[in-house]
């Protein structure tokens, strides 16, 4: 069965079987360490807090990880091609306004969902935890941006692909509830909320895939760092129920509203 497949198709099962090698087989280790004390942040022993935090990082990485392993051994990329598409920043001001948008939407309706505006962290930490949130968040669509998403919309088309690409990235989010130290582990994090959140994401993934062209996996590298950095200084107070319904139906339906603009566009072309 998997010969008859067509390379596109295996392309995108080799990557998600070895991302989650990857991400569930460090994140195993992680688990079980967290038995005898060790935690991802907050210890006090440096050299600790340096081990733990280096495996975190590959299990994070495991899409771009995975990614240029597979896209490599089926001859697509070599590392400059690699790294020249997930950091390619030419991209129409249409990609970048949407990006805007979509954060602007997001974190707006939740603070009118809630009636209220927490900031955690004064603003200028936003800029400063950029570097990082590159790292621990945006490079993850060098993976889901760059194999997966493309194919799946190839063939199954953009709701679709949206849906199967959310379903997939849920699961590979669930080892961060298990991992001592996480805000996910830790209670910060709402576990049904956030897959809400990563389903209406998912769709915005792919539109921006729809708008952005070949500019797609650095544009989402961008929105997703940027989401992250605005997701660390909003308080947890901000993030209600009501706010989880309001902002990501309101994502869903702008993606969907994205998505047919365009279709429409080139339809009449």
């Amino acid at each position: 069965m998997y010969s008859r497949l067509k390379t596109d198709e295996k392309v995108a099962l080799r990557f998600v079987a070895l991302t989650f090698c990857i991400a569930y087989g460090v994140s195993g280790v992680l688990i079980a360490l967290g038995q005898f004390g060790y935690r991802v942040y907050g210890l006090v022993d440096s050299i600790q807090q340096f081990a733990m935090n280096i495996p975190f990082a590959v299990y994070i990485l495991s899409p771009a990880i995975a990614s240029y392993i597979v896209l490599k051994g089926s001859g697509t990329v070599n590392v400059q091609e690699w790294v020249k598409t997930v950091f390619f920043v030419k991209n129409k001001i249409s990609v970048y306004l949407v990006i805007a948008a979509g954060i602007v939407l997001f974190f707006g309706c939740h603070m009118i969902a809630a009636g209220r505006v927490e900031m955690i962290l004064p603003m200028y930490m936003f800029f400063l935890s950029l570097p990082g949130n590159l790292i621990i968040g945006g490079l993850e669509e060098a993976g889901w941006m760059y194999v997966l998403q493309p194919r799946l919309d190839k063939k199954y088309g953009f709701f679709s692909a949206s849906v199967l690409v959310g379903v997939i990235w849920i699961f590979w989010h669930i080892p961060l509830f298990f991992i001592p130290g996480t805000n996910h582990c830790d209670g910060v994090i709402n576990f049904w909320m956030f897959n809400v959140q990563v389903m209406a994401l998912s769709f915005f993934r792919g539109a921006v895939y729809k708008i952005a062209g070949k500019g797609c996996v650095s544009a989402y590298v961008l929105f997703h760092t940027m989401f992250n950095s605005a997701s660390s200084l909003v308080g947890s107070s901000t993030m209600t129920w009501a706010g989880t319904v309001v902002a990501n139906a309101a994502m869903i339906l702008f993606s969907i509203v994205i998505v047919a603009v365009l279709n429409r566009r080139r339809y009449n072309e």
